[in-house]
């Protein structure tokens, strides 16, 4: 069995004084892809924002690679590999996609020059679109234009764990398509992956470990296969 990328135990969180998680254990081995599901308001979001340090957390512990890392910045979570792509896409909407991806690629650990122009022309190939777009400012693309940019920036950053919220909200289904198919090629390069998705289909084809949320903590914990036969139990499946 691969070992620990992510470790989360008895995980508490919220805002303010509002607590809204609450005890929550998850464990995201390296190399699989690990489904967060649940339907909308059950802190799913949250759950990422306090893995990433955006969302203040009130106790448990979070390590990755074994290492303690809730005590850190958002930043430093970041320069340590942990890597999100958000809900509202994530780019630097004034900076043209050129820019964009050139910055993502710089702030890669541990990767040479050679390595970036791979990773930079296996995004171009992914999401052509963009190969067109280097000098127009991304704010002003469309929405799944802006997704695909996300997706790349967070390809170039050379993630240890990558995080996704949502990254099909709002798109047309032809652009979901394109998104997961890069996502497909991610899992085959061995990047490890907690994903939060509302597209079931593409969850469960994805997943190699289901967690499934409600009221701000962990219901059910298996398998696809065993969260589909679980599914009348499971009130949004």
């Amino acid at each position: 069995m691969s070992r620990p990328a992510l470790e989360v135990e008895n995980l508490a969180a919220g805002y303010g004084k509002v607590t809204v998680i609450h005890d929550l254990s998850m464990t995201v081995p390296e190399g699989a892809v690990v489904a967060l599901l649940g339907p909308n308001g059950v802190g799913k979001t949250s759950t990422l924002g306090a893995l990433t340090g955006t969302v203040r957390s009130t106790g448990g512990a979070i390590r990755l690679f074994g290492e303690r890392i809730d005590g850190l910045s958002p930043y430093h979570r970041a320069k340590r590999g942990l890597t999100l792509v958000p809900e509202g896409r994530g780019i630097f909407p004034g900076l043209t996609v050129g820019e964009n991806l050139e910055l993502a690629a710089e702030s890669a650990q541990g990767v040479d020059a050679a390595w970036r122009r791979r990773q930079l022309s296996r995004v171009l190939e992914m999401f052509p679109t963009l190969g067109t777009r280097m000098k127009q400012r991304s704010g002003t693309m469309s929405g799944g234009e802006q997704q695909m940019l996300a997706m790349s920036r967070a390809f170039l950053a050379n993630p240890k764990v990558l995080m996704m919220d949502e990254i099909s909200a709002g798109l047309a289904p032809l652009v979901v398509q394109m998104l997961y198919d890069a996502v497909e090629q991610l899992k085959a390069d061995g990047t490890t992956i907690v994903l939060v998705e509302q597209y079931l289909s593409y969850a469960l084809r994805l997943a190699d470990i289901c967690y499934v949320m409600a009221k701000g903590a962990v219901t059910f914990v298996g398998e696809p296969a065993e969260l589909q036969g679980a599914g009348a139990g499971i009130s949004y499946l």
